[in-house]
């Protein structure tokens, strides 16, 4: 079957889900995640993410709980799915007015649920009931209805962590230097990404909201960022192979024993870009040289900056440096976009396995090729024929050279 280049956005992917449960107006809720919208910006919608109930609902939250719990794509839809956005609207700099006007009180709620160590127990008065929009983005972890708020107060006191009210209290302290601060600490992507979008982090007259799909970006290539310049100074490795993945993911990842690039080929298989196309395969690609990238990954967005600190994670845990070829497969299994952390952990999933070394390149991807030919019925030349990784490798300075 031939394959066809196209955009990551490209590809649809609707929910198979029935929810018929009925949302209230009013209730009491717990809150593990704000989530603050895009359109419109500067002027965007913020909101706190809730179940309508009480008690400990971080797991609502947490991908690399479900990770590790080996949580079915069924039963995360069905918690995110049963998140209430309660939501208001404001301007993206209003963080810094700390005052009463639009969006100022909420707000304030909207900012300490992002702080809060663990969920923030609320109470929640909307203007109507709840209703489902069923338009996920395909990088933001989904969520259940939405209404606008009425009125909402915090409960009971929330803790913050020391460390975080650290690094939130400095306010000569820049948002990069402090999420990898944090990172450094353990701290899980999830909460990083609450921070920075809710304007807790950086220079205290910069501060600002940052829409939720960006700031999980913005996390992400900081991390990675900050890891590259760390692995630059580590020796060459070795001809080396991951595979496995996970939620109809799964991820090949091959090491070359050269200085820092990167690649990313994201492959659909029995896909369609729309609903009136037919089934096919299709793939999405991007690239980086030593030198690294100078604007946005367009074709695979959010997901290759997953993949490149999955990635970097394990070189730095090797202590070795190389150029890394990750391919992505993403199967039917798929069938709910859960959001961009998925890439993230099925590709660490991927690299906890044991790796196949190789004396040699050609090896390697002789191996490679009939590795995804038996497990996916697919041609892996057609994706290795496109990569400019292996093109650009011939002439790429040695390690020797630096």
């Amino acid at each position: 079957m031939q394959i066809k280049r196209v955009k990551f956005k490209d590809i649809e992917q609707i929910p198979q889900l029935q929810l018929n449960k009925e949302f209230k107006e009013d209730f009491l809720g717990s809150s593990p995640a704000p989530f603050i919208g895009r359109f419109g910006y500067p002027n965007v919608n913020i909101g706190v993410l809730s179940p309508q109930f009480s008690g400990d609902t971080s797991y609502y939250d947490s991908p690399k709980l479900w990770s590790r719990s080996s949580f079915k794509i069924g039963q995360i839809a069905s918690l995110r799915y049963g998140l209430v956005n309660s939501r208001s609207s404001a301007n993206v700099k209003e963080v810094l007015k700390g005052d009463s006007s639009k969006g100022g009180r909420f707000l304030e709620i909207v900012k300490e649920v992002g702080l809060a160590k663990n969920s923030a127990d609320l109470e929640i008065n909307l203007k109507k009931k709840p209703q489902l929009q069923l338009k996920p983005e395909k990088e933001v972890i989904p969520f259940g209805p939405q209404a606008e708020i009425r009125k909402a107060r915090i409960t009971s006191n929330t803790k913050v962590d020391s460390r975080v009210e650290r690094v939130v209290s400095d306010t000569d302290l820049k948002s990069g230097a402090a999420l990898i601060s944090l990172y450094k600490k353990g701290f899980e992507e999830s909460s990083l990404n609450k921070l920075l979008s809710v304007g807790n982090l950086g220079i205290g007259k910069d501060r600002k909201l940052v829409p939720t799909r960006w700031s999980i970006t913005a996390v992400d290539d900081t991390i990675g960022k900050q890891l590259i310049k760390e692995i630059k100074d580590f020796q060459s490795g070795e001809y080396q192979a991951y595979f496995g993945g996970e939620w109809g993911n799964y991820y090949l990842l091959l090491f070359f024993p050269e200085v820092w690039s990167y690649e990313l080929f994201e492959t659909y298989l029995g896909y369609k870009i729309n609903p009136w196309s037919k089934e096919g395969h299709f793939y999405s690609t991007d690239y980086e040289d030593y030198g690294g990238r100078k604007n946005y990954a367009e074709e695979t967005a959010g997901g290759y900056y997953t993949v490149r600190l999955a990635a970097l994670e394990k070189m730095k845990e090797l202590k070795r440096q190389g150029s890394v070829l990750a391919l992505r497969f993403i199967t039917t299994e798929y069938n709910v976009p859960l959001g961009v952390w998925v890439t993230r952990e099925a590709a660490r999933k991927s690299l906890q396995g044991r790796a196949i070394t190789f004396s040699d390149e050609k090896l390697m991807l002789q191996y490679a090729r009939l590795l995804i030919l038996k497990k996916f019925g697919f041609e892996l030349d057609q994706l290795l024929k496109e990569s400019k990784l292996l093109k650009n490798k011939k002439q790429q300075k040695k390690l020797s050279e630096f």
